[in-house]
């Protein structure tokens, strides 16, 4: 586990970073142009790159010859956007700010699912990895209930400028680590006179590997209510009486997605398809039961036990990627994961927007049936045979052989799943 300590502190640093830009964007435009408004337009340019960059990302890391450079290089990157909104935003023209949120969206997939794919090359395969992967997915629920709170407090105390200073600082902390770890070779993809994953290929081996589609498909179901959640619980309090309660429901929420990675992430002897579907259907089942509740406290108590069941959902979703991705689009698999799961959040704030004058138990009833929805569409895919393969140059350099790259941050993932390419 050389280097693991050292990666999952720059993972926080990072994903701090990434979890503080909703709330510090509008907060600053809030401040300096009087419009909420401008700044959800500066976060949707934020946030519209991700699913987009994902491939090209994914593609570019797995043939970077200087792994190194190219990590700290995105992060330097996204790093450099947060700064410049924090310069610029309100003070420039909007097309340069709106272009220079785009270009920072664009690092997104690094500082998500690309770092995740350096876990593999860190800890070797089986259970430590497994326990690995709940450490990880614990990062992004720890910068999820804190990024939120430190930019609302320094905003509070001095303004939403030196809020987004703080998000910079932490992602050159990230980037300065992420220097630190351990880097490989470059892998098969990028082999001199080797064959080459081409941009397709994350996504062909998504639609092939039947766990990778099964839990791409459900996940990416189950964020479209997951990006609602956040306004859901401001109309839902709203409605019980407590107007200002929606951060305490989203942080009881946040919390419990955090201490369910850290225990229930971590049991590595449940399978993660079984533990994805488990997760996905006990946080259906809380937040139905949250939409029925008559009294906040009680709603709060609910959403911690949806955050609870959510918290393995993230553990599973990252060893189901490790295991069953083709060597050589690994990458490219979990920035795809990851940035079609932001769109999916996307999409569902935006249908929440649309249909905010629905009663709010009625909005987070419906946030719940997809996520129970998402649990019956892991299951019937998972339970059907793999697509067949098409043999081609992607298919051989999806299988090809490693050599050198053991203890590596580029190093090849465990065991296979049979029905991979």
């Amino acid at each position: 586990m050389h280097g693991f300590g050292r990666y999952l502190a720059a993972a926080v640093s990072a994903r701090f970073a990434s979890e503080g830009m909703g709330m510090a964007v509008v907060l600053l435009a809030l401040e300096r142009t009087g419009s909420a408004a401008y700044g959800a337009y500066v976060l949707t340019a934020w946030l519209a790159p991700h699913v987009l960059a994902a491939p090209l990302a994914g593609a570019a890391a797995a043939r970077a010859r200087r792994p190194r450079l190219f990590h700290v290089a995105a992060l330097g990157g996204f790093t450099a956007a947060v700064a410049a909104l924090a310069v610029l935003l309100g003070r420039a023209p909007a097309v340069v700010v709106l272009a220079v949120a785009v270009l920072g969206g664009c690092c997104g997939p690094m500082v998500t699912g690309g770092l995740s794919s350096l876990v593999a090359g860190l800890v070797p395969a089986g259970a430590r990895r497994d326990r690995a992967y709940g450490w990880d997915a614990s990062t992004y629920n720890a910068a999820s209930v804190t990024a939120p709170a430190v930019v609302g407090l320094v905003a509070a105390l001095a303004s939403a400028a030196p809020a987004m200073a703080v998000l910079a600082a932490s992602g050159v902390l990230a980037a300065a680590l992420a220097a630190s770890l351990p880097y490989g070779a470059p892998g098969p993809a990028s082999a001199p006179g080797g064959p080459r994953a081409g941009l397709g290929a994350g996504l062909a081996a998504l639609w092939r590997v039947r766990e990778l589609r099964a839990i791409t498909s459900a996940t990416t179901l189950a964020f479209v209510g997951i990006g609602s959640l956040t306004t859901t619980s401001v109309l839902l309090a709203g409605g019980l009486g407590s107007p200002g309660a929606g951060g305490v429901l989203m942080t009881a929420f946040a919390l419990g997605a955090l201490g369910g990675s850290l225990t229930l992430g971590r049991m590595t002897a449940v399978e993660p398809g079984r533990l994805a579907q488990w997760a996905l259907a006990g946080t259906g089942v809380a937040l139905a039961a949250a939409a029925l509740s008559p009294w906040l406290a009680v709603t709060a108590a609910l959403f911690a036990v949806a955050g609870v069941c959510d918290g393995p959902l993230l553990t599973a979703t990252l060893r189901i990627r490790s295991e069953c991705a083709p060597e050589a689009v690994r990458t490219q698999v979990f920035t795809l994961g990851a940035g079609l799961k932001l769109t999916a959040a996307s999409a569902g704030a935006a249908l929440v927007g649309l249909t905010a004058d629905a009663p709010a138990r009625v909005l987070l009833g419906g946030i719940a049936a997809l996520q129970l929805a998402a649990a019956l569409l892991h299951g019937a895919l998972a339970a059907r045979g793999p697509v067949p393969a098409a043999p081609g140059p992607a298919a051989g350099a999806a299988t090809a052989p490693s050599a050198g790259s053991a203890g590596s941050a580029t190093a090849p993932a465990g065991r296979r799943s049979p029905g991979a390419p």
